[in-house]
């Protein structure tokens, strides 16, 4: 039984609680109100301080205004940044809008440079950096402009008119409809929505560069997925075509060579029993043979471990005379030569000539039967193994006309020792095949 730690799944719950959307546009709204709330009060006592001092008429309804502003813009800030995930670049330019009209109405920006900030950090997430700060200086300067001719109540007269309430204006006290205009109270402003909009670019950047991180490696598992699904298609599809050219080695050969056996025992029970016999006994010898091939490339395909790892995986007979005799009992008029001819002790080329020579006279006895005559020739030379089989052509009409899978199967394992097949029409008829092995380092001699 599987065991999971105490508060394992509590903290499971808990991320992605934290992870949902609904979560993340909850906690921005929640923020922006909370900072709208608290700063309207500082803001109400901006106002009240700049009246104590003559800076606005008393009984003018500043206050009221810009109080009721300010909350406004809150309000409908975090309403619009509701959006900011499915149209990033319109939340921008409605809350710049939304900022122009406050700044007209009351001559304040409220949370709206906040709202501002979280709208271009939306951008730069969801857009590529050039676009994010494009987006971004194009709302500071616009920003910057209504700031520049139209704030009252800013950073700088809460910083610094706050502490003026109850402070009794002098016989001098000017008594303005609004403040004058000044340059470094309102370059706080200023100063502030260029922090904000920084660190909203910042953040929203490096969000991106997060995700297209993950989405990076997302890609580069599912490459290496598809990377490894290809190779083990290829691979069951290079066993698949191995087994088959085994199978057909196996099969073709054999069972061409039985029922030649067979034949020939039959033509040959009465009127000579003794070769009869022989012919029955090769017969056998060739079934048995045939089937412990058959197991030695099937035997790998057992999951149950019958066989285990000492299975070979291919038949591994490199006996060359003793395939040429089993073709002359089958009754093929047959010659050889170079059969004595020292081999390299690669059993790969090795079976390689026993396959080719095989699958040569195979074709013999089924393409040409009654032919006169065939002949193998093997070869030694100071670099490679040379493998001939002619034959005369037959003299009655072949099984069927095959299906050229036994050429394909010899140039497939002369072309994995980096040898070449030439089969085609002799040069006085009948059917020629002509293989060259190419030793290299495999220059130690052994036995054929």
């Amino acid at each position: 039984m599987t065991t999971h730690p105490v508060g394992s799944g509590e903290r499971a719950s808990t991320g992605r609680f934290l992870a949902s959307p609904w979560t993340a546009h909850s906690a921005v709204v929640a923020v922006v109100l909370l900072t709208g709330a608290a700063t309207a009060l500082l803001a109400a006592e901006a106002v009240r301080g700049a009246t104590t001092l003559g800076l606005f008429l008393p009984g003018a309804g500043v206050q009221e205004r810009v109080v009721r502003t300010w909350l406004t813009g809150t309000a409908l800030g975090a309403v619009v940044l509701l959006a900011r995930r499915r149209h990033p670049l319109v939340v921008l330019a409605v809350l710049t809008g939304l900022a122009l009209l406050s700044l007209r109405v009351a001559g304040v920006l409220g949370v709206l440079g906040l709202c501002l900030a979280w709208g271009l950090r939306a951008v730069a997430v969801r857009h590529s950096t050039r676009t994010a700060w494009t987006a971004g200086a194009c709302a500071l300067a616009v920003v910057t402009v209504a700031v520049w001719s139209w704030q009252d109540i800013g950073l700088g007269e809460v910083l610094f008119w706050s502490d003026e309430v109850g402070a009794v204006p002098g016989p001098f006290a000017r008594q303005l409809t609004q403040p004058e205009f000044s340059a470094g109270r309102r370059s706080w402003t200023v100063l502030l929505l260029l922090v904000l909009l920084l660190l909203g670019g910042v953040t929203g950047a490096a969000v991106q560069t997060r995700r297209l991180h993950a989405e990076d490696l997302v890609e580069r598992y599912r490459a290496v997925a598809r990377e490894r699904d290809a190779g083990a298609a290829l691979a069951r599809s290079a066993e698949r075509a191995r087994i088959a050219r085994e199978m057909h080695d196996i099969v073709a050969h054999s069972v061409s060579v039985m029922v030649a056996l067979s034949d020939g025992a039959a033509a040959a029970l009465d009127r000579a029993p003794d070769a009869s016999r022989q012919a029955l006994a090769e017969l056998s010898r060739t079934g048995r043979d045939a089937l412990q091939d058959m197991r030695s490339v099937l035997g790998p395909l057992h999951g149950d471990g019958d066989g285990g790892d000492d299975v070979p995986t291919s038949p591994t007979e490199t006996d060359l005379a003793a395939v040429v005799e089993r073709f002359r009992a089958a009754g093929l008029p047959l010659t050889a030569s170079g059969l004595e001819t020292p081999l390299p002790h690669d059993t790969a080329l090795r079976l390689a000539v026993v396959r080719i020579v095989t699958e040569g006279l195979t074709n013999v006895l089924r393409h040409a039967p009654g032919t006169p005559s065939a002949a193998v020739a093997l070869r030694r030379t100071g670099s490679a193994v040379e493998v001939e089989v002619v034959d005369a052509g037959g003299t009655r009409a072949g099984e069927d006309e095959g299906t050229r899978r036994g050429l394909i199967g010899m140039r497939e394992r002369a072309a994995l020792l980096g040898g070449d097949v030439h089969a085609g029409p002799g040069d006085g008829g009948g059917w020629q095949v002509r293989v060259v092995l190419p030793t290299r380092g495999n220059d130690e001699e052994g036995h054929p």
